[in-house]
């Protein structure tokens, strides 16, 4: 296998390079980059040395940044990396500079370059890596400021002489995004948005009419502060108006964009030290959507409770409620939970995306074979209870709807008990769970056996109560379709026969377990082929020789994608249909390990993360993906013998 990390290229490395070798043409070539240049001047480095790290570095396979491979060789350390560029301060883009460094690669930089020529008006290269989440705000300044030795500070209007800040007009400080913050000696700490722009700090020179010393600032913060000092009032670079109008405003544009984004499911909007950090959960995974100033931290959480029809006074308990919102003649609701922290409420907004619209059991992502054992010894079958398991955004109902479908015919009465009712569908009968009206899933429950339904939807087996009642349907001759919070199939069985039913019966009742995760496909605009690493292997607990046939892929980002180099998602499935050997091995009472062994042994079954190495090894999603998202129980088998139980 060829050679994928720096250690391992060494040694290939030193056979070929000996000292009385011709240079190549690429070692020729002096230009390294401008802070590798600096480093060689100042001694740091020696042309030797970095001659020979670029030879590793045309070794790798993954693209690697040629500082970080001579500090893996142990020519350099991060104390002497900062202490060079302290002292000795280059004039350099930022773009190069943050690719030289390795915080974003050649390619991140030549599409930013790309998106900035389109932009009118056009903004500056960091403000554009930001604004595509190819770096963070605040990891680009803290990388700034450690690195380039600018102290990083957050101007406070109320802590700053007032004839320090008359020194400037606020129009130069808003053009060239500066705020002066104390004097030090015979000169003046500015805050900068980009302390590395000659003009800003020429201009910043000339208003305070002295010289200078840069500091770092965040964008977010020097625009507040320079509104603060228009207005005592501000959020952001806006003004908040006495009417509360703005913070309408802000609510009603943060939902919108979520909406608009089309893969949010969920806004996270979180007190900090120094700011109000609102993120969105897209295709599972958190992004940062935009910061805000702490002090709108109580209105905005007025303006949801208000939406909510909630007490604006409640501050010290957890509490919830719910947001009906308009939005292109669609109506979405919106779950809203508040929790009290000791920085103020953190408050999570959950989109409940009424649809009419479902996925066929052939949409949902399960293996072609796995499809047909699910349907065969499930869903087909007269009677017993279907799980449903995963954790809260795994697509369980999703799922459930799919195989609600599937049952939809003019035969069968299907009932169903939900909170909410997330797929109206028509041709079965839907209750919506309200307890302000004392219509709960208890008396839901009760009365829906009166109802002659062949198969029985109870939107999610919560308590002993509801389990019970799933298991007695069941018993009697019903098909009944739930959800259960659980990690894997048999994790849910598991705790199904930990809720005060008896063994025997649960046993009994149970004809299938299907598990879920959703991984983050591949975005198909920038996917490359992708070679596994030795660490991918340890990790996963496979030899090399399993791989043969596999293809693995990673996306690079793209706009697409939002340069995260994934785009929508794919279900991984665990699907347990029960016989009479899993059966006797629960009511015994065995281990789950042994459970687990009986299951893969007698049913065919293939775990979560087995499924989701499948979809690894054919290039849907990616190695750190499945990691990332799946339990790993036991090592997996060959992809040859995956492809053979689970199909195209």
């Amino acid at each position: 296998m060829a050679a994928n990390t720096v250690t391992e290229t060494i040694g290939t490395v030193k056979q070929t390079v000996k000292s009385n070798s011709k240079p190549t043409n690429a070692e020729k070539k002096s230009d390294y980059g401008k802070i590798i240049a600096l480093l060689i001047e100042v001694g740091l480095l020696t042309k030797t040395q970095v001659q020979y790290a670029s030879r590793v570095q045309s070794k790798l396979r993954t693209e690697k940044p040629l500082l970080e491979i001579i500090k893996e060789l142990n020519y350099l350390t991060d104390g002497q990396l900062r202490k060079a560029l302290r002292e000795n301060p280059l004039s350099i883009p930022i773009g190069d500079f943050f690719v030289e460094l390795g915080l974003i690669t050649s390619r991140d930089l030549d599409l930013v370059l790309q998106l900035q020529k389109k932009e009118t008006p056009t903004r500056k290269l960091g403000e554009v890596m930001v604004a595509h989440n190819l770096i963070e705000e605040r990891k680009l300044i803290a990388e700034l400021s450690l690195l380039l030795g600018f102290p990083f500070v957050e101007p406070d209007v109320s802590k700053i002489d007032p004839n320090l800040l008359k020194r400037g007009a606020i129009t130069q400080y808003q053009a060239h995004s500066f705020f002066p913050v104390r004097l030090e000696g015979e000169k003046i700490i500015v805050a900068f948005a980009d302390p590395m722009d000659p003009r800003d700090i020429d201009a910043a020179a000339a208003a305070m009419g002295m010289p200078v010393i840069p500091a770092i600032a965040t964008k977010l913060s020097i625009n507040a502060a320079i509104a603060k000092l228009e207005n005592d009032k501000m959020v952001g670079s806006q003004i908040i108006a006495e009417t509360g109008e703005s913070v309408v405003n802000i609510v009603n544009t943060m939902i919108v964009d979520a909406i608009e984004a089309a893969d949010v499911s969920d806004i996270h909007i979180d007190p900090m030290v120094d700011r109000l950090r609102v993120r969105f959960r897209m295709d599972g995974v958190l992004a940062l959507h935009k910061d805000y100033p702490m002090s709108i931290a109580q209105a905005l959480s007025n303006r949801l409770q208000v939406l909510c029809r909630g007490d604006i006074k409640d501050r010290r308990c957890h509490h919830g409620g719910r947001i009906r919102f308009d939005h292109g003649g669609h109506q979405m609701e919106i779950r809203v939970s508040f929790y009290a922290t000791v920085r103020g409420e953190k408050i999570v907004m959950r989109l409940l995306k009424r649809q009419t619209e479902l996925l066929s059991l052939d949409e949902i992502g399960m293996s072609k074979r796995v499809m047909h054992r699910f349907q065969a010894g499930a869903l087909d079958r007269s009677g017993g209870v279907i799980l449903i398991t995963g954790p809260t955004g795994s697509g369980r109902t999703t799922t459930l709807y799919s195989c609600i479908k599937h049952l939809n015919t003019m035969q069968n009465s299907i009932i169903t008990a939900e909170d909410p009712v997330e797929y109206v569908i028509d041709g079965i009968s839907q209750c919506a769970i309200n307890t302000k009206i004392n219509l709960s899933f208890e008396d839901s429950i009760e009365h829906m056996a009166r109802q002659d339904p062949d198969v029985i939807v109870i939107g999610e087996v919560r308590d002993t109560f509801s389990a019970g009642a799933a298991v007695q349907a069941a018993l009697t001759g019903h098909k009944v379709l739930t959800t259960f919070h659980a990690e894997d199939s048999i994790s849910g069985l598991l705790r199904l026969f930990n809720m005060d039913i008896d063994g025997f019966l649960a046993a009994s009742a149970v004809s299938c377990v299907a598990a879920q995760r959703l991984l983050r496909r591949v975005c198909v605009h920038c996917a490359r082929p992708y070679e596994l690493t030795p660490l991918d292997l340890r990790r996963m607990g496979c030899e090399f020789d399993q791989m043969a046939g596999a293809a693995f892929s990673k996306g690079h980002g793209c706009s697409h994608c939002r340069f995260t180099g994934y785009r929508k998602r794919v279900a991984a499935f665990e699907v347990l249909v029960l016989n009479d050997p899993v059966r006797d091995g629960l009511i015994e009472g065995v281990t789950s390990h042994q459970i687990r062994r009986v299951c893969k042994e007698t049913t065919e079954m293939v775990t979560l993360f087995e499924d989701g190495f499948y979809k690894a090894a054919l290039g849907i999603t990616t190695v750190e993906e499945v990691l990332r998202c799946l339990p790993i129980s036991h090592k997996p088998r060959s992809f040859a013998e995956l492809a053979r139980l689970l199909g195209k």
